[in-house]
Parts: C-alpha cells; structure tokens; sequence
C-alpha cells in the first residue's frame, strides 16, 4: 500500500514495485483518512508511508493505521531528515524510516526486509533514532507475548503505571481514538475489561524486561 500525497511519486513506486517478482501494489492514497479506509478493508502486508500528508502528519496515520491493521508493517518513506521528525516516526510503531533518494533496488530489499520484520532506518538519519528498535525483546517465556502487536505493547507500561489515554497519545505521539483502539484490542484479545488487569498482565509478563 502506498500512501502519499504526490501522485507522481505513487506512479513511479507502483511502476518498480509491481515489476518486482512477489511484490504487489494492492492500493494507494493520497490522504490520511483514504489510507486508514483502505489498510481496513485490504490489510496490506506493508505500507510504505509519507511523513507529510494534506490531512495529517504520517507519525500520526502509522499508529493509526496500525490500529485498523494490526498486521500491516509500516515503513516511513519520506525526505524528511529532521531529528524531531525522525524520533517522534522511531515511537511511532513503524517498523523503519528510509529518505525518498534511495536507490529502487535498495528499496525492494528494505521493503523485503521488512516484511521479515527486521526494524531498519536510513544509515544516514540512524544518530537521531538509536531506540529504533522492537520495544520488547524476545524472553525465555514467549508464549504469553505473541498475543498483543509490538505497537500493543508499547501501551502496558504507561497503562500499569496509571497514565490516561491522552497521556499516553502524548508520551507515544498518537492520537487518543489510536490509544483506544489499542486498549480495545488488547481488552479483546486478553479477554480482560479493566486498566487493572492489564497492570497485572504487565507485572506478570515482562518483570525484569528492559524496555526501550
């Protein structure tokens, strides 16, 4: 899925990336509030996501689109190098940044890599997000992680630790309806009804875990 607001720049990614053996492009936006629609109803295997979009910032629509696709990977492709820009995209729950001058050849592999789930960035924005990176790492008990999204459980230490919801939107750069989203899913799939219980899973699951 392709989402940016230049036409011109979809044309040329669709032409690389549908002659690309195993690669298709399912669909393309050019807003915010389009691309939400359509990762709902497609749920694309990987979104490639510009920072600057007509009806948002794209910090914003990854969570969001991670809310509505929770297995989609989002990978920022974007001309924006700015440290503000590039740290607020590493908490973002994208799985990496890569500038709009890489080579097409590169941005196959990276967009492979992805979806391989390895988390990646532009060598040359790496100094302004050492943190990018999975937020838990895997543990000698991993059957009770693979329940909850890496962008899911970004939320349990700030929801253990009594945060509100726009606390935390604030503290992860979402949006209060992602933040929601989120909980909703993680309610869902604990099959839990109370901020407490998810305090309890955290305590019970991730004790001694270092967090990023």
């Amino acid at each position: 899925m392709l989402v940016d607001d230049h036409e011109v720049v979809r044309i040329g990614l669709s032409a690389v990336l549908n002659l690309t053996p195993g690669m298709k492009v399912v669909g393309q936006a050019g807003k915010k509030d389009e691309a939400l629609r359509q990762c709902a109803r497609l749920k694309p295997d990987i979104v490639l996501l510009d920072i600057r979009l007509p009806d948002g910032n794209g910090v914003e629509a990854a969570g969001d689109i991670l809310a509505v696709s929770p297995t989609s990977r989002v990978l920022f492709l974007t001309s924006f190098t700015d440290e503000h820009t590039v740290e607020a995209a590493s908490l973002s729950g994208a799985h990496g940044y890569l500038l709009k001058d890489i080579a097409s050849h590169a941005l196959v592999r990276a967009i492979k890599a992805t979806a391989a789930g390895q988390p990646l960035t532009d060598s040359r924005i790496t100094k302004h997000a050492p943190g990018w990176r999975p937020s838990f790492p895997s543990s000698p008990n991993p059957s009770k992680r693979p329940l909850l999204s890496p962008q899911e459980q970004r939320l349990l230490p700030l929801v253990a630790a009594g945060y509100t919801n726009k606390e935390i939107a604030q503290s992860l750069t979402l949006s209060e309806k992602t933040v929601k989203n989120y909980l909703a899913n993680i309610y869902c799939k604990l099959q839990i009804s109370r901020r407490s219980q998810v305090a309890t899973f955290f305590a019970s699951s991730f004790r001694g875990t270092p967090l990023s």
